[in-house]
């Protein structure tokens, strides 16, 4: 037994239901939607993985430029 439905990020049908049938569903998809989706990311919600995802935020002030010499250049 299968069941097949597309929802997009809001959860409105695009496309479906097929029950128990073999076939295809098409649906039109605004790409625009992928990048909003993104912004609904919530890193404290539900998907929440303090195992795997952490934020560190450095509040020092540092310099908008930092110049490095390379390794060669220090040992002259």
């Amino acid at each position: 037994m299968s069941w097949w439905q597309h929802y997009p990020r809001l959860g409105e049908v695009l496309a479906g239901p097929l029950y128990d049938q073999e076939g295809m569903l098409f649906a039109d998809l605004d790409l625009a939607e992928v990048t909003r989706g993104k912004f609904d990311f919530d890193v404290v919600g539900h998907y929440a993985r303090p195992d795997v995802f952490q934020l560190v935020v450095n509040e020092s002030p540092l310099l908008p430029v930092v110049t490095k010499e390379s390794e060669e250049s220090q040992k002259r």
